[in-house]
C-alpha cells in the first residue's frame, strides 16, 4: 500500500503512538486535539481547574500485566506482554534518552501485602496462575523472604509479605507523551482543534470545514461519547487521582504495588526523588481536585509499606478521567477509511503498542515491527 494521507482525532497515548509509527511508515499524518499544545497543563488548583488533558500525562506508567490479572483478564495480560517489548523498542528509537533518564526501565516489579492481607494477595497469585497457560510463558512470581526483600529495597517495612514480578517494567508517560510529538516527522500537529464527530475519511471540527483523508483514526476516549452511537455512546469516564511526593530520603528502586481487600495503591519512583502515589478508582466523571479522602486513604497506604515517606513533602495531586466501556475492555473497529480504538480504561500504557500493532496489521498499513 503507498503513502496516505491519515486524520487523528485525540492526542493521547494512542493518538501520539498511532501518528509516530504511521509517519515512520511514509504516510502523512495530521493531528487534531483540543489541548493547547503536546505538553502537559501546569497543576490546576480549586478556583483555577486544571484544563482537561490526556489521561496518560497523569498515569503512573506501571507496565504490569501479570499484577493487572487482579483486576482484568488474562487476554489484558497478554496484551501488554506483547506491550513491554513494543515500549522498549519505541524508546531505543526515541533516544537519546529523556534529561539523562531512560523513558523504559525493565527491573521488575514488587506485589507486597501485610499479614493481615495474606488472602487477598493468595487470591491475586490464584488468579495469575489460573489465566496462564503453557503457550503464554508467563515468568512466575517469586516469593520474597524478609532477608531478600530488604537487600532488593530495603526501605520497605520489614514484616510485609512480598513476590517479586520479573521482568515487569515502568516508563515516564510525561515525556514519552512529549518524545512521541516533538520526535515525529512529517507529522501535523493542530492543537487546539477540536473533533467533534469522525466519519470514514472525514473528521468535523467545531466552527470549521471538514478535514478529509484517506483514513480516519477516532482515538478521543471520553471526547468520543455519543459521537456515533454505539460503543461510542456508551464511553464512560472513571476518575483517578494520584500524588507526586518529593521524598529525597527515600531509597526505591522499582514499582511497588499494595495488596489490600480495598483499595489498588501503587507506589512508583520517579527521577529527581519523586515519588507517585496512585489511584484512586471512583464511577464518577468529576475533574476536581483531589478529596482529602482519597489522600489520606492513598498516602496512609503508601506509608504503611515504605516508612521513609513520612518526611516526604507533597508536591502536587491531579485527577483525570479514564475512558471506559460498559465491560472495561478496550475496544478496537476498523471499516474502509475508518478506525476506532477507546475502552484502554487502567490499562492505557500497558496496552496501547499492542492495540496499535494489531490495528494497523488488520489495516495492511505497516510491518510487525516497530
Amino acid at each position: 500500500m503507498g503513502a496516505l494521507t491519515i486524520g487523528i482525532a485525540g492526542a493521547g497515548v494512542l493518538g501520539r503512538l498511532l501518528a509516530w509509527r504511521l509517519s515512520r511508515a511514509g504516510h502523512a499524518v495530521t493531528v487534531f486535539d483540543p489541548a493547547p499544545g503536546p505538553h502537559a497543563p501546569a497543576p490546576g488548583s480549586l478556583h483555577t481547574p486544571v484544563v482537561p488533558h490526556a489521561a496518560g500525562f497523569t498515569a503512573a506508567g506501571m507496565l504490569s500485566p501479570l499484577a493487572e490479572l487482579d483486576n482484568a483478564g488474562p487476554e489484558v495480560a497478554r496484551l501488554g506482554w506483547r506491550s513491554l517489548t513494543l515500549w522498549r523498542e519505541v524508546a531505543a528509537a526515541l533516544e537519546p534518552e529523556s534529561a539523562g533518564h531512560p523513558l523504559f526501565a525493565q527491573q521488575g516489579s514488587l506485589m507486597v501485602a501485610h499479614g493481615s492481607d495474606t488472602g487477598a494477595a493468595q487470591r491475586v497469585l490464584a488468579r495469575l496462575h489460573a489465566a496462564s497457560t503453557p503457550a503464554d510463558n508467563w515468568p512466575v512470581p517469586r516469593a520474597l523472604n524478609r532477608d531478600e526483600l530488604t537487600t532488593l529495597e530495603p526501605a520497605l517495612a520489614p514484616g510485609l509479605r512480598a513476590w517479586l514480578l520479573p521482568q515487569e517494567a515502568q516508563l515516564l508517560p510525561r515525556e514519552m507523551l512529549v518524545a512521541l510529538a516533538t520526535r515525529s516527522d512529517n507529522v501535523w500537529w493542530c492543537w487546539g482543534e477540536s473533533a467533534v464527530r469522525v466519519e470514514p475519511g472525514v473528521i468535523h471540527l467545531a466552527g470549521e470545514p471538514a478535514q478529509h483523508f484517506d483514513l480516519a483514526i477516532d482515538t478521543r476516549g471520553v471526547g468520543a461519547r455519543g459521537a456515533l452511537g454505539g460503543e461510542a455512546a456508551a464511553v464512560r469516564g472513571v476518575r483517578g487521582e494520584v500524588i507526586w511526593l518529593h521524598a529525597p530520603e527515600l531509597q526505591l528502586q522499582r514499582p511497588v504495588r499494595l495488596l489490600h481487600p480495598r483499595h489498588r495503591v501503587y507506589i512508583v519512583p520517579r527521577p529527581g526523588d519523586m515519588v507517585m502515589i496512585g489511584a484512586t478508582e471512583i464511577e464518577s466523571e468529576d475533574r476536581s481536585p483531589v478529596s482529602l479522602r482519597s489522600a489520606v486513604e492513598l498516602m496512609s497506604a503508601a506509608h504503611s509499606v515504605l516508612p521513609p515517606l513520612a518526611e516526604a513533602r507533597i508536591v502536587h495531586m491531579e485527577s483525570n478521567l479514564r475512558p471506559a466501556l460498559p465491560d472495561n475492555a478496550p475496544h478496537t473497529h476498523a471499516e474502509p477509511g475508518l478506525l476506532r480504538i477507546n475502552g484502554l480504561f487502567r490499562h492505557g500504557w500497558l496496552l496501547a503498542p499492542a492495540l496499535v500493532q494489531d490495528a494497523l496489521q488488520s489495516l495492511n498499513l505497516e510491518a510487525t515491527h516497530v
